[in-house]
């Protein structure tokens, strides 16, 4: 089983039970939601000429249109790229600023933005029903590549260790997308819902943990030392999701 596949596993069970809750946003993407945009964003970026291997630039905040770009590209056999880089053929971006130094030839925005085209029209009736057996997935950097297999056994190995199970709900406050990104990797791998906070503060954790009546908090090291102490929720270090990957 493949990365993506891992972490669209539960989508037949879970179904229309939420994923992801973008709390910037106020979006709630459900389990099938996610699933259907990714395949179905795969199939048009493979209608695109997207090509096995071939690196895709992800410019998206973390939130509920992460996973979604980034898992769509590794579905569709491409590399997604969330690190810094000057060039590529293709883009997924939140917000496309045509004065950015990036050289691309196609854009694809979430939100609508001269010079780029709407994610959306990657999406129509048909979906890849199958992603790549194996081989590269991501990148940050240009020059380490993690492959599927990479990715989905270090998965498995956090969720051996963190035991998150469908009944959780997970708040992701950790300051940089890779990490968020393998926080709701590692929930919705389990089942969970995942809460991807505004930004990581203490009060933030506080008043969203409350709200949201979490079971677990992934936040930086100096927020989550300070919540510890609390019965009810399980605070995560968020080092403790990338360590294993030697980041």
């Amino acid at each position: 089983m493949t990365w993506t596949e891992l972490v669209m596993a539960a989508a037949p069970i879970q179904g229309d039970q939420p994923a992801v809750s973008d709390v910037r946003t106020g979006e709630v993407l459900s389990y099938a939601q996610f699933m259907r945009r990714v395949t179905r964003a795969a199939a048009g970026l493979r209608r695109q000429g997207l090509r096995y291997g071939e690196p895709v630039l992800i410019d998206v905040p973390l939130g509920a249109s992460l996973p979604v770009a980034v898992h769509s590209v590794a579905w569709a056999g491409g590399v997604a790229v969330l690190g810094h880089a000057r060039s590529a053929r293709m883009m997924i971006t939140q917000r496309h600023d045509e004065t950015s130094a990036v050289d691309v030839e196609q854009v694809y925005s979430f939100q609508p933005a001269p010079g780029a085209k709407s994610f959306s029209e990657l999406i129509n009736d048909r979906s890849l029903e199958f992603g790549p057996l194996a081989g590269p997935a991501l990148t940050l950097d240009g020059e380490r590549v993690f492959d599927h297999d990479e990715l989905a056994t270090d998965l498995r190995r956090l969720a051996a260790r963190l035991v998150i199970g469908k009944d959780d709900i997970v708040i992701d406050a950790v300051s940089e997308p890779f990490r968020g990104l393998r926080v709701v990797d590692l929930a919705m791998m389990s089942g969970a819902h995942v809460v991807v906070a505004h930004e990581p503060s203490l009060v933030g954790c506080r008043v969203l943990a409350a709200e949201r009546r979490a079971t677990i908090v992934v936040a930086p090291y100096e927020v989550a030392r300070r919540l510890l102490g609390d019965p009810i929720l399980r605070v995560v270090d968020e080092r403790a999701v990338v360590s294993s990957l030697g980041l």
